[in-house]
Parts: structure tokens; sequence; C-alpha cells
């Protein structure tokens, strides 16, 4: 039987925590423009847990972690990470006749007048005021707008007040005004505040805690479609099963959540795709494209088993440059492990070209943030002074930000 440790071993390391531990709700990064790999978030936060500026002692202890070419990741996509030459350029051939057109352009569509756009559909919903004052910054209006109706049993102008007040926006925050009004937006039924009050019954803190009405309440909004409720639900539903069970009954709430953007899920699915016995293959070939979506949203665990998958080239083609570049995201994303493998491969000049100094401020990286590795250890001490203290010089830069 296939154990929890079997197919969970990276489903439930980063960011998907027990039910017990999920006390925050996930949030997704859009994806932004990236200097080495367009259309894909880099933020560079930082891995340093330490304020000293070299690599630290020596350590004598193997790494015990796979190296870069594990093969515990088993699927890699095909992507293409050239910019692409766009429409071909205007000229003639070698025969002086025009070359043929490539269509018109959008700077020459600029002199050309476009077709009108077609009207807008009448609004015919109801216009909660109340919370188009949120969304426009005006939260003094909001809350005047919001609290005659919240007072009157309006569960979603209830939840309104909730945000506000445990966000502290426009008023002074008060998180245990904040869970009043969750509590009754959750009675009234409305899936965003049965969602954040269960996280306040899990925590324990504003209310007392009520594991079992947490549990309950989570279940409904996940149903109702919350997309934080469903992976959260699904989350639970885990850590409640052990084994392929619980899997099959929450890959269903990974599902809604990960098409609703939550890459948390979007990570999770993929695992699941790839690992769990007796799913179609459709979904087995679904498992890279869920991982590509995370990773794309700024995921820095999806960043790296992307880099894995790439650079091992396990059933797609192998591709050590874009094996690399993932690489180089997720360690700027601070993975640390990333931080790690990316020194091996500007050692080994896997993906790119040999770079002692940068292998080397990606060793300091790592090390400073508790990852031993006696390997690097000794490339280290075994470049010249001078590239030692150019590696220390760019890790307390990146440190810095």
């Amino acid at each position: 039987m296939t154990t929890r440790s079997d197919i969970l071993k990276v489903l439930l390391s980063r960011g998907l925590a027990p039910a017990g531990l999920i006390l925050v709700a996930v949030s997704t990064a859009g994806i932004s423009h990236a200097q080495d790999l367009p259309g894909v978030a880099t933020g560079a936060s930082t891995t340093s847990s330490s304020a000293d500026s070299d690599a630290g002692a020596s350590g004598n202890e193997d790494f015990k972690e796979d190296g870069v070419f594990s093969k515990k990741s088993r699927l890699a996509p095909v992507l293409n990470f050239d910019s692409g030459k766009g429409e071909q350029e205007k000229g003639f051939t070698k025969n002086g006749e025009p070359s043929p057109s490539a269509g018109t352009g959008v700077f020459e569509r600029m002199g050309i007048d476009l077709p009108p756009l077609p009207p807008e559909k009448p609004f015919k919903g109801e216009i909660d005021e109340a919370f188009g004052a949120y969304q426009r910054g005006l939260y003094i209006t909001a809350v005047d707008l919001a609290l005659p109706r919240a007072q009157l049993g309006d569960p979603a102008a209830q939840t309104l007040l909730g945000e506000i007040l445990s966000q502290g926006l426009g008023v002074k925050r008060d998180l245990k005004g904040a869970a009043f009004w969750y509590s009754k937006a959750a009675e009234g039924g409305d899936p965003n505040g049965m969602f954040k009050y269960a996280l306040i019954l899990m925590e324990g803190q504003f209310a007392k805690q009520d594991k079992k009405r947490a549990d309950e309440l989570m279940h409904k909004a996940a149903d109702a479609g919350n997309a934080l409720a469903q992976f959260n639900w699904a989350q639970i539903l885990v850590s409640q099963t052990v084994g392929t069970d619980g899997l099959r009954d929450a890959m269903p709430y990974y599902e809604k959540a990960a098409e609703k953007g939550i890459a948390d899920a979007q990570y999770a699915l993929s695992q699941i795709y790839l690992n769990l016995p007796g799913l179609d293959d459709e979904k087995r070939q679904e498992a890279k494209v869920w991982l590509a979506r995370a990773a794309k949203a700024g995921y820095d665990t999806a960043q790296y088993d992307m880099a894995v998958w790439l650079i091992n080239g396990v059933e797609f083609d192998q591709d050590l440059k874009a094996g690399f570049q993932w690489m180089r995201i997720a360690a700027m994303n601070g993975h640390v492990l990333a931080a790690n493998r990316l020194a091996h491969l500007y050692i080994e000049a896997i993906g790119t070209e040999a770079d002692p100094v940068e292998a080397a401020k990606w060793y300091i990286i790592s090390r400073r943030a508790g990852l031993q590795d006696a390997s690097l250890e000794d490339y280290y001490y075994g470049i010249d002074n001078g590239k030692q203290k150019a590696a220390i010089d760019a890790a307390n830069r990146f440190r810095r930000g």
C-alpha cells in the first residue's frame, strides 16, 4: 500500500501544512517580467539568516539529499524560452522583389480607423455600494454603508466589516471585533465569512478553539465555492485519511482550487497526478501543466521542481538551459535547496557557463540559511582569495536586496 510519505513527500512540504497548521490564507503572486525569463515572477527575496560576512565554519558532513540529477521528480514539460522574432520584417528578396507581407503590425494600425467596440452589456445584478467603496479605498465610507446592513443581518456586509477591522483599513485594527462579524457572516452562510471564521476557530485566539466547528465551516465554504477553503479542506482530508484514499477524496477540491488560481493547489495537483496510482494517462499528462502554472505564479517549490524535471529530462527531452533558468528563479525567490543546486550548476557549467564567483555566492547564501554541503565547501576553499571576496560581497548584496 502506498504510504503517506511515499506520495506526499513534496506535497506536504512547503506551504502545504496539516489541517491544524493552516491558519493563514494562501495568496498567489501575479506573473511579472523577469530579466532572464520573460513572463515569470522572480522576486529576489533573501535566503540569508545570518549576519556573518563570510562563508562560515567548515562542515564535514556529507549532504544527504539527492544531487542535481536526482530522479525524485519524473516529469518535465517542454518549454520555449525564446521571445520570438514577431512579425516578418519588411524588406526585399535577393531578386529585388518585395518580400511577402507578414500582416499589419500594431504601429501600422495606429493610423487606421478601427471598428467600433461592441456595446457593453448592461449590468443587471445588485450593486453593492459598500464593497465598491472598499475596492476604491474609501474604507470609512465602506464602513458607513456596510454597518447598517450588517446590523440587519446581511452576511456579505458582515464579512466586509470583518475584513476592514482585521486589517485596520481606515479604522483601528480590531481582531476581536473582526472575529465577531466573521462569526455572524458564517452563521448567515457567506462563503468568505465561513472560511475566515473557520481559520479563527482553528487558531483559538479571538474565539474559543473549536476544531469540529472549524472543519464544518471549512467544508461548507469549500462546497459553496471559496477557492482558499477548497484548498484547505483538501488539506484537511489528506491529514484525516492517510494514504491514497485521502488523496482521492481531496483531489476534487484541489482541482477546483487549482482552476481558480491557487498556486499551492496547482502544485499539489501536479504531484497527485504524477504519483497517485490508478489515474488515467490524461491526468498524468496534465501534471506538467499544473506544475508550470504554479511555477509561473511564483511558487518557488514548483519552480525548483521544474528545474529538476528539465535537467533530468525524464519522459521529456532534456533542456539544460531552461532547467538552469528555473533553478535560478527559484533561488532568487528564496528556495534554499535551489540556491545550493544552482551553485553546482555554475560549477559544472550545466545550462550556463562556468562561473566560480556565482557558484561560491550561491553556496554562501545556502550555507547562511543553514544548508551544509561538504563538496561545495571544498570548492569554495579551493578558489583564490579574490574570488572568495567577490563571492562574499555578492552574497551580502543579495542579502540586503
